[in-house]
């Protein structure tokens, strides 16, 4: 496997997979919030808030399962 030398570049895998986590974290409350009290959209379409749950979910899932594969 390729191994870069810089100290630059080590921490970014980890903090690609934490920001990818974060942004599925945002993703799920936000929708989260449409579903329970209607808040940022108005619960306009049902079906879309499942929907971007559930891709938030996937994207947390990869984002930690990467991260635990850095270790």
């Amino acid at each position: 496997m390729l191994e870069l030398s810089t100290s630059r570049t080590l921490g970014m895998p980890k903090a690609l997979c934490m920001s990818g986590m974060v942004v599925a974290i945002l993703i799920a409350i936000l929708f989260l919030l449409d579903l329970a009290i209607k808040f940022p959209f108005e619960r306009v379409s049902v079906l879309m808030d499942v929907s971007l749950l559930i891709c938030a979910a996937i994207l947390g899932l990869i984002s930690w399962f990467t991260l635990r594969e850095q270790a």
